[in-house]
């Protein structure tokens, strides 16, 4: 069952000890938004798909994060969020990693809930088990299967 939160207010993520940001929902506009960010627009057709998720991720966070606790400059005073300590927020592969997985994915989630068919146990889908094993794969096979009969 999808979980509706009709209030669409902020939530607080955990990004690593005594780290946290406030975080706007992963609504469709902040996902439509970040996709027309002129960085994101700019990549180069030959751009990697990781110089892509780095550059959709970092304008994402520029975009939801609302306030954060944790975080300062060089001599340890705190900083508000700023368009370019977001980006070396998300510098940190720690960091990055966690705001993927606890706020990008959520939304990616929800896009494998759209598929309610199960896998498929016979298919070639994840699901499927194997059909034959082999005592010893080091062991070659000795002949191969017949084919199937038709009809």
């Amino acid at each position: 069952m999808l979980t509706l939160d009709l209030t669409n207010a902020p939530h607080w993520h955990d990004l690593a000890a005594g780290v946290r940001v406030q975080l706007r929902p992963l609504t469709t506009a902040l996902m439509v938004a970040t996709r027309s960010d002129p960085v994101v627009e700019s990549l180069p057709e030959v751009a990697s798909d990781e110089e892509r998720a780095v550059a959709f991720a970092k304008a994402l966070a520029r975009s939801a994060v609302l306030s954060w606790e944790g975080i300062g400059d060089a001599d340890g005073h705190a900083i508000d969020p700023s368009p370019d300590a977001v980006d070396a927020l998300l510098d940190v592969w720690p960091i990055f990693e966690v705001f993927q997985l606890t706020y990008v994915s959520k939304g990616l989630l929800l896009e494998q809930e759209k598929n309610v068919s199960a896998l498929s146990s016979t298919g070639p889908s994840a699901g499927a088990s194997d059909t034959a094993r082999v005592a010893n794969p080091a062991e070659p096979v000795r002949k191969p299967a017949k084919t199937a009969r038709r009809g």
